[in-house]
């Protein structure tokens, strides 16, 4: 039992702070700002259980699945802090009318939620290659035999099902941050937002850019 509470807490505060869905609530609000109430609340479930499924899946298999690809996680950061950058200045040069514009979408395809909801809102926006690559770390770390082992999923498992539920609140309840702050208010968030999204891209770049570097020279 203290096995899975040590597990537990480790993920939750090595994982939450990384994938802060409450930093990302704003950007997730701006991006969706033409979907109605019911359409985000399908979106926030959707993407929580991504989120849960990315997390977990990498931490208990992402450093086989990287080795039978022959990737490096150097390499994942290199190509996730691109994807980042990219995703962060799309939505720096969004037009301010869109932000503040308040109508819904009338007829929005559930197959296009469907795609949205994992690229770009779960990944990379909230399960990004950061989150990934610490999750996979983690894994890496655990024990691999007896029953330490399965302490250690039962842990984890708890972990990412609550980071998965703050997501959802998180999400769920975006627009209601809208209302407070009004559309000024949503639109400086949003720039905010996605020049530090940008930033957090170029330094997961430069990590794993490093890395490479380092190894390089040795």
């Amino acid at each position: 039992m203290v096995q899975i509470l040590k597990t537990t807490l480790l993920v939750l505060t090595a994982l939450f702070p990384i994938v802060n869905p409450l930093g990302c609530a704003p950007i997730f609000l701006s991006l969706t700002y033409n979907y109605s109430a019911e359409d985000r609340r399908l979106l926030s479930w959707r993407i929580a259980i991504n989120g849960f499924v990315l997390l977990i899946a990498s931490y208990l298999i992402g450093t086989r699945i990287l080795a039978f690809f022959g990737i490096s996680l150097p390499v994942v950061q290199v190509g996730g802090g691109l994807v980042v950058i990219s995703a962060a200045w799309t939505m720096l040069k969004v037009d301010d009318e869109k932000i503040s514009r308040k109508e819904a979408q009338p007829l929005v395809d559930r197959s296009h939620l469907s795609r949205k909801a994992f690229y770009p809102l779960t990944l990379p926006l909230t399960v990004g290659p950061g989150a990934i690559s610490l999750a996979i770390t983690l894994g890496a770390n655990e024990q691999r035999s007896g029953l330490f082992m399965m302490y250690a999923v039962i842990g984890a498992l708890v972990g990412c099902l609550l980071i998965a539920t703050s997501i959802c609140l998180c999400y769920r309840f975006a627009d209601r941050l809208a209302k407070a702050l009004g559309s000024t208010g949503m639109s400086v968030i949003m720039r905010l937002s996605s020049f530090l999204l940008v930033c957090i891209g170029i330094q997961i770049l430069w990590n794993g850019a490093f890395a490479l570097l380092k190894s390089l020279v040795r």
